[in-house]
């Protein structure tokens, strides 16, 4: 199995999941799990790996158009050094205050690989699940997308300090509020937006219609990814950048990209077919952990 079917797996056995989040009553819970070797590459700080990790939940709990109550991480790595760890806190703590949110600590073990579990909870008394599109609303994203694809150039180049600081994304927590009101739809792109677009449709019964030159890239990835190619291809397919993808009735776009505090980007709309880009198939292809 891949890690889509294990998932639907899951999702069909336990009656609580929801979507980026499980929902009961009024609390939405989401958990992560952080590797070494496929999420933290050479040169991330463990204060980025904090932040990162936690934000991550974090980010779940925004796309479910929930505030963010608290967070908790479990650090596991082959040895424990004071300096790493209380940065790793470090980074934890300050995501959290980022959004409002308290850092509750977490557990501590040993393994053989630095690796991050991370829980966090969130409140709403009305979620914002993936299946509420309908033919004619608007697709939008928040923010730009390629920061991480940026972020692991910058890596590879050698240039830890302006990669740390790419890595470290701010979790969409009150754009989601602001516009959960308006969202007929949302997710967030950890996955690619590409992806989220097939999961979105899949979860409406719904196809959408959109266009790259409207996609917000990040002018990080476009000056590190010089080729337009490979600039569209990890702008739309890379994932790892933690926006908010949401579909939104025509009627409600102006109020809705208002009310956030963040840019909000009209990619395209929903439609009743598959899903496309620039009137071409859009191939479901993203981050996938393996």
């Amino acid at each position: 199995m891949d890690e889509r079917e294990a998932l639907s797996l899951i999702g069909g056995s336990v009656p609580a999941a929801g979507d980026d989040c499980a929902v009961l009553g009024d609390l939405v819970l989401t958990t992560d799990m952080l590797h070494e070797t496929t999420d933290f590459p050479e040169g991330v700080s463990r204060y980025t790996a904090g932040w990162r990790a936690v934000g991550a939940s974090l980010s779940d709990v925004a796309a479910m158009g929930a505030s963010a109550s608290a967070a908790l991480a479990v650090y596991a790595a082959p040895r424990f050094d004071e300096a790493e760890l209380e940065a790793f806190i470090g980074g934890c703590t300050d995501v959290c205050a980022a959004v409002d949110a308290t850092y509750a600590g977490g557990d501590l073990d040993a393994h053989e690989e630095f690796t991050v579990s991370t829980t966090a909870v969130g409140r709403t008394a009305e979620p914002v699940y993936r299946s509420g599109a309908e033919p004619g609303d608007a697709i939008c994203v928040t923010g730009t997308l390629g920061r991480s694809a940026a972020a692991l150039e910058l890596f590879r180049a050698g240039e830890p300090d302006r990669a740390n600081e790419l890595f470290r994304f701010d979790p969409r927590v009150a754009a989601g509020r602001s516009l959960a009101p308006y969202a007929t739809s949302m997710m967030d792109s950890s996955d690619g937006l590409a992806r989220s677009l097939h999961q979105l449709a899949e979860a409406s019964d719904c196809g959408a219609s959109t266009t790259y030159a409207d996609v917000p890239i990040d002018p990080a990835l476009e000056a590190v990814a010089t080729d337009r190619r490979a600039r569209r291809e990890l702008g739309v397919h890379f994932g790892e950048d933690f926006e908010l993808v949401c579909t939104v009735p025509e009627d409600d776009l102006s109020a809705a990209t208002a009310a956030t505090d963040v840019a909000v980007t009209r990619i395209g709309t929903v439609e009743a077919g598959g899903v496309r880009m620039d009137g071409e198939p859009l191939a479901d292809r993203g981050f996938t952990h393996r």
